[in-house]
């Protein structure tokens, strides 16, 4: 009986781990595209604005990539992503679940 026991709370306790590494919101973000980007705007999906630029003063140059924590404390999974390359185009992906996420693309 106690080796069931054991088992069961073994079990338990990985499933709590796989649930705390589904809600981790850390997306790799790789500029796969033939430009620098420039800004990187994540917003919850639905919002009105976009929050600040995540990358501030520096840049994500083409080839390159970044981990970047998408954590705002709300709890909320769905996020809306704007990327602003150097030459002016902007890309917009909506709805994207970052609990899930662990890389996001941007390509040309």
């Amino acid at each position: 009986m106690k080796t069931l026991s054991a088992a069961f709370a073994l079990a338990v306790l990985a499933f709590g781990v796989v649930q705390a590494a589904a809600l981790d919101r850390r997306v790799q973000i790789n500029n796969n595209s033939s430009y620098n980007i420039i800004e990187f705007y994540a917003s919850n999906t639905g919002s009105k604005s976009w929050e600040e630029d995540i990358l501030g003063k520096d840049i994500l140059p083409s080839g390159s990539s970044v981990m970047i924590n998408i954590d705002d404390g709300s709890g909320y999974c769905k996020y809306d992503f704007l990327a602003v390359f150097e030459d002016g185009d902007e890309v917009i992906s909506a709805d994207n679940n970052v609990c899930e996420l662990s890389q996001f693309n941007f390509t040309d």
